[in-house]
């Protein structure tokens, strides 16, 4: 049976936080958001969760709970989504099998629905599955753009896309599922010209395209589900939906 690991990012500052305490280890329901997402990728039994760290990373791993899983790796500079995942290659040098990406900030995201994607995922044999949502108001996100057959042909970033693009409904949420082998082989040929001088994860999706692999998606019933926390005021919403549907998120 195929493995499965986890790579959560989590070397982020969250400057909108208006703290020097790194975002991820803020509390939402008296837990680290961090812990949160960790449970999450034990529930879907991940043989490895690689944690990448950055910004005050030793606040990070101290409350991350011991685990023989958990593997922490430092991103020294944050040059994108990208380069976070590359940083973590030679954990996965000798691993077969599927990897999920997550947000360390990405709270109330169900493991069903990581059980969704995967199912999928191996079903389709598909080299990434990404999980879509469709938004009347889409604002910053990363849009969806779908080829002839429906399949998910790129991501484009929005500060990168084009007016035209700017109107599509269907967003990124950031959250996918990879082919351990594919993922690593696309991210080589990635570069940073765009207008962020980044190496954006997204790209790999498009190379993933070209080299004839399949790319797929799940689309979120539950927003709330992908929801970021980037202040303080959005962590006390999210806060709130998770105290008035705390079994929903929790089973």
């Amino acid at each position: 049976m195929k493995q499965t690991a986890t790579i959560i990012l989590a070397a982020g500052k969250g400057t909108r936080m208006k703290s020097d305490k790194p975002k991820v280890i803020f509390e939402l329901a008296g837990k680290p958001m961090i812990n949160r997402v960790v449970q999450t990728a034990n529930k879907i039994n991940s043989d490895i969760i690689a944690i990448v760290v950055g910004y005050k990373k030793n606040q990070v791993i101290d409350v991350v709970p011991k685990n023989k899983n958990i593997k922490f790796i430092e991103q020294v500079q944050q040059n994108g989504t990208g380069h976070a995942i590359i940083v973590t290659q030679n954990i996965f040098k000798d691993f077969d099998g599927d990897i999920f990406i997550l947000c360390g900030d990405v709270p109330l995201l169900r493991y069903k629905t990581l059980e969704k994607i995967r199912q999928q995922h191996r079903e389709k044999n598909a080299s990434c599955t990404v999980l879509t949502a469709t938004m009347d108001d889409a604002l910053k996100y990363g849009r969806i753009i779908r080829n002839a057959k429906g399949d998910v042909q790129r991501i484009v970033e929005f500060k990168d896309a084009t007016k035209v693009e700017k109107e599509i409904k269907e967003i990124n949420t950031g959250i996918y599922c990879f082919d351990a082998k594919d993922l690593f082989d696309a991210l080589q040929n990635i570069d940073n010209n765009n207008n962020q001088n980044e190496y954006y994860l997204t790209d790999t999706l498009e190379i993933l395209n070209t080299q004839h692999k399949m790319v797929t998606s799940v689309i979120l019933d539950d927003m709330v589900e992908a929801s970021g926390v980037n202040s303080k005021e959005q962590l006390a919403v999210l806060e709130t939906e998770f105290l008035s549907r705390q079994q929903h998120f929790e089973r």
